[in-house]
């Protein structure tokens, strides 16, 4: 699920600054997730250049750019973690406070997250 833009309605990817605002973005969002106490250790052994890339694309996608992600591919990266729905909370929150500092609109942001929700069951176990 993306959001749907109405016509001549600019997509939050573009919005925002495109691939090269979104990848900053997604790093602000990692030191953040890296710090956590709650989901921090999920990261241990994970390529982080790599998964900044995925993630950058992942991101790109909800936001309209010019990517495509598939929801099987989520799922799948995420099925043997294990990850419990206060985890998933604190990804979301972590999420919303990077959006915030990096000055989006409260209902941009709100779109973002509600596009990430609603993959929840994706990634929780």
């Amino acid at each position: 699920m993306t959001y749907a833009l109405r016509p001549g309605q600019m997509s939050l990817f573009d919005k925002y600054g495109g691939l090269s605002t979104l990848r900053g973005v997604i790093l602000d969002f990692y030191d953040r997730v890296l710090d956590s106490d709650i989901v921090g250790h999920f990261f241990e052994d994970v390529d982080m250049p790599r998964l900044i890339d995925h993630q950058t694309k992942f991101f790109a996608m909800l936001l309209g750019g010019p990517a495509d992600f598939a929801e099987s591919r989520l799922q799948r990266a995420h099925a043997h973690l294990g990850v419990t729905h206060a985890q998933f909370d604190e990804v979301a929150a972590l999420l919303r406070e990077t959006l915030e500092a990096a000055g989006f609109a409260s209902d941009d942001c709100a779109t973002v997250i509600q596009a990430v929700e609603a993959r929840r069951g994706l990634i929780v176990a």
